[in-house]
């Protein structure tokens, strides 16, 4: 709000300890000497005059004078003083409080009538404004009463972004609503992420990663989905609120389904599960490799950094011995085309079961993308 004083100035007491004692040294004799009450304080004169400014400033004392000592004055006029304004400001605010409550309030029924009526005859809202999708997003969540389904596919969050939505979420869990989030393996690896998670599972809420997500979802009470739109530029992408009752009930399986294949992700998560989702990570990069896919698509497809993906790629060539991109998809083609050795899940630890030369199609794959 415009002219609202800082907080520590609303906290800031206004009297300090040394005043205090000196204004009380003053009352046992009757009038303020800095001399005299320096020495029954025991502290140096410097200080308090300090203090009988302060005092002055506030009208506790009476102002220098050489026909009249400084005396105390009445603390209980100065409270008046003080508090009067602030008391007339706080009730005129609670008018204009009370003014908005009464304006508004007789616009709420219209509007959810209308939005009644809405929801009914369109199933699918389609919202091409962000702001607009975040307004019908927090009305959604202040109206929530059971549950928030999420995914959250990309990386870690922005720390402006995650402090606003630990108010949000930490807010939902108190009222009892239940928190299940999606995220991809890569967030694990973002420190104010991590910081965020520790904080809504204490909370509550629950926190899985995964390999690969398709496109973020958001869904309040199995009743309201928002489905974002394809994003444009730099622009933030509006969204489809659906509220189809067949539609919900598919998005929420294919939530369901995500969900129980991913790791948990909390303040209580083991070293094992960073250990799988390390390995889950690798067979990814190595599969995606194998389809013949760029290292932006690959990045993209994982939630991770371009750089950070190429990194892993030049760390799993390393493993597999392999001089090329064409020569580690041979390498995968031949590991992941034999069974019978040991059933590997990671082709990058499996054993060789030929040497890396000669072509295939996983090697042809990842070649191609090497010229495209």
């Amino acid at each position: 709000m415009e002219n609202q004083p800082p907080l520590d100035e609303l906290t800031r007491p206004l009297l300090n300890e040394l005043a205090v004692d000196a204004f009380r040294a003053a009352l046992r004799v009757g009038v303020f000497s800095d001399e005299e009450i320096a020495a029954e304080l025991g502290v140096p004169p410097t200080r308090v005059a300090e203090a009988r400014q302060t005092l002055q400033d506030l009208r506790l004392l009476s102002p220098n004078d050489h026909d009249n000592p400084v005396v105390p004055l009445d603390p209980a006029v100065v409270e008046a003083e003080l508090v009067t304004p602030l008391e007339t400001m706080i009730a005129s605010q609670q008018r204009r409080i009370a003014g908005i409550h009464r304006q508004l309030h007789s616009l709420v029924g219209p509007y959810r009538t209308a939005e009644r009526s809405r929801s009914t005859d369109v199933p699918i809202r389609i919202l091409d404004n962000a702001d607009d999708v975040r307004r019908e997003i927090d009305l959604t969540r202040r109206r929530s009463t059971t549950e928030r389904m999420s995914l959250q596919p990309g990386g870690g969050r922005s720390a402006e972004l995650l402090r606003q939505d630990l108010v949000h979420t930490t807010e939902l869990l108190r009222r009892g609503v239940r928190i299940r989030t999606l995220y991809q393996h890569t967030a694990r690896s973002s420190l104010t992420t991590r910081t965020y998670v520790g904080h809504i599972s204490k909370e509550g809420a629950e926190v899985r990663t995964s390999e690969e997500l398709a496109e973020r979802l958001i869904i309040y009470d199995r009743k309201i989905a928002f489905v974002p739109a394809g994003r444009k530029g730099d622009e933030a992408p509006g969204a489809a609120v659906v509220t189809d009752p067949t539609l919900v009930a598919y998005l929420c399986r294919s939530f369901e389904a995500a969900w129980q294949t991913g790791s948990p992700f909390g303040s209580g998560t083991e070293p094992t599960d960073d250990q799988q989702v390390s390995a889950e990570l690798r067979s990814s990069i190595l599969r995606l490799m194998s389809l013949g896919l760029k290292d932006e698509v690959i990045a993209r497809r994982l939630g991770m950094a371009t750089r950070t993906c190429r990194r892993h790629i030049s760390a799993l060539m390393d493993e597999l011995g392999a001089m090329s991109r064409f020569q580690a998809g041979v390498i995968i083609g031949r590991r992941q085309a034999a069974p019978e050795a040991g059933h590997h899940t990671d082709p990058a630890t499996a054993p060789a079961t030929a040497p890396a030369t000669g072509t295939g199609i996983a090697g042809a794959a990842v070649e191609s993308a090497v010229q495209k």
